[in-house]
């Protein structure tokens, strides 16, 4: 192709090559950006779906300035202006040819990166089909860095074969230097393949932190808990960890709320109250119809659960609040006491004189008064007292 295009500008002086490259590669500008993109644009706003809406505004300026930088490129392979300059058509090749082909390379590569990621903002939230669309933008991220390197050492004629070699002994030194990053790669990968939770669900660690996945990257997923603070978790921490996902298989959560009731109270009564509490209460569905079950009969009261079921694993807190207070307003409405712990202290008050205590105080009293009496020394009449030993082994 540089042939045919050196071929036709051969014949021209470098005024002439420089007016025809500045006309084509100009006009050429103009006409796309004014006409055709223009066009398309407005044919984009009458169609159905936002995707073509994004690809020609994403490809807008690659356009653009692939016609402007073909101006370049074929400035660089007119004789006349090598003529002109004194210089090598090699020499003005890489000045202007390979730097013009260099910058659209760089320039396709960065426009098709943000197409697809934002292909991927756009339909990552319509379906479970679409849950891997952020993974699949990580990996097309680094697929397209990779190849823009790659594409650019070949352009300008730098060998890979041996970076390839040195790349084999470097990665093993990165492998272990990077082996966190790389199996936060990977951990991310099983986590989607496993189906463990996506972007928007409401997920409870083993370590204690709770919240809504919103961002779920190459080495991390964050979290944004009830706090409103972002908390950012390695993929590959989340890989080993046990994930309680109270979004999935559906956002409908089931709530408990406990209540105890004195004994002797009505209890069909009783439960026609809480039943009609969580029918009463917004965020409580209808379906499944809410319940009151007896659990069991503890030592200061009959032991209740409320059982209904809310919308969102976010509302059950709320839920809870609301359905305790109409308890409690309601019970109380009805006379219906809500028991609790009690215990009874009894006193009993003892004679000194008959205390234990006292009687051993006294023993003890009397047992040293007839120590300090006993006589120091020893005698053939002691060795037959049983008393001078029994005081002798207390000493």
């Amino acid at each position: 192709m540089s042939q045919h295009i050196s071929e036709l500008l051969s014949g021209l002086s470098a005024v002439e090559a420089t007016l025809l490259v500045l006309l084509i590669s100009l006009g050429g500008a103009f006409v796309m950006e004014a006409v055709v993109i223009r066009l398309l644009l407005q044919y984009t706003k009458r169609t159905e779906t936002g995707l073509d809406n994004i690809v020609v505004q994403e490809l807008r300026w690659p356009l653009v300035v692939t016609i402007s930088l073909a101006g370049v490129y074929l400035f660089a392979q007119a004789p006349a202006v090598a003529t002109a300059l004194v210089v090598d058509e090699a020499v003005l090749d890489r000045f202007f040819g390979l730097p013009s082909i260099s910058v659209g390379v760089v320039v396709w590569a960065w426009a098709l990166n943000r197409l697809v990621n934002r292909i991927v903002e756009s339909v990552k939230d319509k379906g479970s089909r679409f849950d891997f669309a952020p993974v699949f933008s990580n990996i097309w991220t680094i697929v397209v860095s990779a190849g823009t390197i790659a594409a650019l050492l070949y352009l300008w004629g730098i060998e890979i074969t041996p970076l390839f070699a040195g790349a084999g002994i470097a990665g093993i030194a990165v492998g272990f230097a990077a082996k966190d990053t790389v199996a936060n790669f990977f951990g991310g990968i099983a986590l989607y393949f496993d189906d463990t939770y996506k972007i928007g669900d409401y997920v409870v660690l083993d370590s204690g932190e709770a919240g809504t996945v919103v961002k779920v990257g190459i080495r991390s997923t964050t979290l944004l808990t009830r706090d409103e603070l972002l908390v950012t978790v390695p993929n590959s921490v989340l890989n080993a960890a046990k994930i309680i996902n109270e979004s999935a298989p559906n956002r409908r959560r089931r709530m408990k709320v406990p209540i105890g009731v004195a004994y002797g109270t009505d209890i069909d009564h009783f439960e026609e109250i809480l039943v009609d509490i969580a029918i009463e209460e917004p965020l409580v569905l209808d379906s499944p119809r809410p319940r009151a079950r007896l659990r069991r009969f503890g030592p200061d009261a009959l032991e209740y659960e409320l059982v209904c079921w809310v919308n969102s694993p976010l509302k059950r807190g709320k839920a809870t609040h609301n359905v305790n207070r109409a308890i409690y307003n309601r019970l109380n409405a009805a006379d219906i006491g809500i028991p609790f712990p009690q215990r009874d202290v009894h006193v009993h008050t003892v004679d000194a004189a008959d205390s234990p205590r006292q009687s051993v105080v006294s023993e003890m009293s009397n047992g040293g008064r007839t120590r300090s009496r006993m006589d120091d020394t020893f005698d053939e009449s002691d060795a037959e007292d049983d008393s001078y030993d029994d005081l002798v082994d207390d000493v």
